[in-house]
């Protein structure tokens, strides 16, 4: 495990780069993954920290307060599903996982525990800091919604959105959805059964604008509707999602 905090020089004085203040930890067993994905990244600014197992990954993220974190799924010790699930509880935070199987089913797993987006090996690295960067710029943003809620409540039907608290609820059952899950919500919900292609939400929620991550909107719509009831998402086949109440109108904000 190291740490590095890196930083710019140029005519003897030190340059801090955009991500200089942002501390990701990155864990995966493979050597040379885990030294090309750390030296990428700080190479974009940032401080790295590295862990090659599951219980050196927890250790980690407690002590350093990572402010990202790019976990790969298959590690020793235990894996990075179980990784996600104790950082989690310990303290939210971004999570970009990586994976070695275009597998659904284990997309969703990692979505469930706490991931907000997920990568298939190989991958380019120009790909993973864009995303990192995405990762971090939603946390900004979602801090200063924060700060400054919005304020009322949607109700579709028996779906009641709170902003302010962000807070959802169907019927009298509070549901937990992760930070990105929200976000997701909130903008299908802005637009109440118009129908927003994949292009549209992964622009509007992830900030990315590259065809190449309509998956991640499909997985995490899946993810969704397991915790909302699938028969409020519809979908428009070759298009995208709308947003829809099963009994009754939106009420306005």
């Amino acid at each position: 495990m190291e740490h590095r905090d890196t930083a710019h020089t140029q005519g003897g004085e030190t340059a801090v780069t955009p991500g200089a203040q942002r501390r990701v930890l990155v864990v995966e067993d493979d050597p040379t993954i885990v030294e090309a994905i750390a030296a990428r990244l700080r190479a974009e600014g940032f401080s790295v920290q590295t862990a090659g197992d599951g219980p050196a990954a927890v250790a980690a993220a407690e002590s350093w307060q990572p402010d990202l974190l790019v976990l790969d799924v298959m590690l020793p010790g235990f894996d990075g599903l179980e990784v996600c699930r104790r950082v989690q509880a310990q303290r939210p935070l971004p999570v970009l996982m990586l994976t070695a199987r275009d597998d659904e089913t284990d997309m969703l797993v990692g979505l469930g525990v706490g991931a907000d987006d997920y990568m298939t090996k190989p991958f380019s690295m120009r790909e993973l800091v864009a995303r990192v960067h995405v990762l971090l710029r939603r946390m900004e943003r979602a801090a200063v919604a924060v700060a400054s809620p919005r304020t009322g409540t949607l109700r579709l039907g028996e779906l009641e959105i709170d902003h302010a608290q962000r807070r959802v609820r169907v019927g009298s059952r509070d549901v937990h959805l992760t930070p990105t899950e929200f976000d997701l919500l909130v903008c299908l919900a802005g637009s109440p059964r118009a129908v927003l292609s994949r292009e549209q939400l992964l622009a509007e929620v992830w900030d990315w604008a590259d065809a190449s991550g309509t998956r991640t909107v499909d997985s995490h719509i899946k993810a969704l509707r397991r915790k909302i009831g699938a028969e409020r998402i519809r979908t428009v086949h070759g298009v995208g999602y709308a947003l829809e109440s099963p009994s009754q109108a939106a009420d306005g904000l």
